[in-house]
């Protein structure tokens, strides 16, 4: 494990973290169910045995109902949280009677946020707790008193971010006395951007991206844990990719195919073997409800694709070779 690992903090987290979003039934009012507590407590047994013990939760997971279910199964097996690190996110607010859809950084929300996660998943503390998107009114000062205000009554352990790019982050950190252990971002097969503004420096079309210059750098220097959502590419490079419109994303799925025939796994392997590549220690956060795809994910830190198998990868699946 590289020095920017989130290991540094958390002490044996495994490399692969297990998205709860699709936790609690769904993205609709019904209440939770016995099938959905069910579901949680399979899914959190599976990671567990398989060696994935970092979750990912959010407090607007499925309403806030994934948080529920997954403390559900706290509440009724609380020896699971000694075996386990828990993170959330915090700072998006839906629509409702007072305004659209928004992000939302005051000490009021955030404060609130962080205490409705704890209750949901009836713990004492986060491990990490993430702001999930930038809030564009962010009063630096007001959220960075309340940051530490939830710490020092023992609320969390380490503050993560998601969604950020490097110059957000470091005005962020400039308030705090406490370090961004983690930057959540998407990254994947499908999402190149990440590694296309590295490669097209100095190239026409540089600026055709939606990453911004240097945040990977950033964030490898600053020791802060690249964590990669979307991370399976909404299963886009599975068996189906070989009928699919683009032509990038059939060849690249033929490739993927014969990869999984030299490695003896199957296609979703490869595709988390390619982040895992990379020298920046990617943790991707899996998201999968497949029990089967959940086992066959944590045999990804197995696999080590040569450079050339790498190589190929990026040029196939962004369509485009190198400058």
């Amino acid at each position: 494990m590289s020095l920017n690992s989130i290991n540094k903090h958390l002490l044996n987290a495994s490399q692969l973290a297990y998205g709860c979003m699709g936790l609690g039934g769904g993205w609709n009012t019904n209440p939770i169910t016995s099938e959905n507590i069910i579901q949680a407590r399979l899914i959190i047994d599976v990671a567990l045995e398989a060696g994935i013990n970092v979750f990912d939760h959010a407090d607007i997971y499925t309403f806030s109902k994934a948080e529920m279910v997954f403390g559900e199964i706290l509440k009724q097996h609380p020896s699971l949280r000694e075996s386990m690190y828990i993170q959330s996110k915090c700072g998006i607010r839906f629509e409702d009677e007072s305004g659209p859809g928004r992000y939302d950084f005051s000490a009021e929300w955030v404060t609130q946020s962080v205490n409705g996660s704890l209750r949901r998943l009836h713990t004492e503390k986060l491990d990490v707790l993430l702001l999930h998107r930038p809030d564009p009114l962010v009063e630096l000062d007001e959220l960075a008193s309340s940051l530490n205000a939830l710490r020092k009554d023992g609320k969390f352990d380490y503050l993560g971010v998601s969604n950020m790019n490097h110059h957000q982050i470091s005005f962020l950190q400039s308030a705090l006395d406490m370090p961004i252990i983690a930057n959540q971002i998407e990254m994947s097969l499908a999402k190149l951007d990440w590694l296309n503004e590295g490669v097209m420096v100095g190239t026409p079309g540089y600026q055709n991206n939606d990453y911004a210059s240097g945040t990977l750098e950033y964030c490898r220097l600053n020791g802060i844990q690249l964590q990669a959502w979307g991370c399976l590419a909404r299963g886009m490079f599975s068996e189906s990719g070989l009928h699919s419109d683009h032509e990038n994303v059939r060849v690249t799925t033929e490739y993927i195919m014969t990869l999984c025939e030299k490695y003896q796994v199957p296609s979703e392997v490869i595709v988390l073997s390619f982040l895992l590549r990379h020298p920046a220690n990617i943790q991707p956060v899996i998201g999968t409800t497949n029990i089967e795809r959940i086992k066959a994910c944590a045999t990804a830190p197995e696999i080590t694709l040569t450079r050339e198998e790498w190589y190929s990868l990026f040029v196939k699946a962004r369509g485009h070779a190198l400058p």
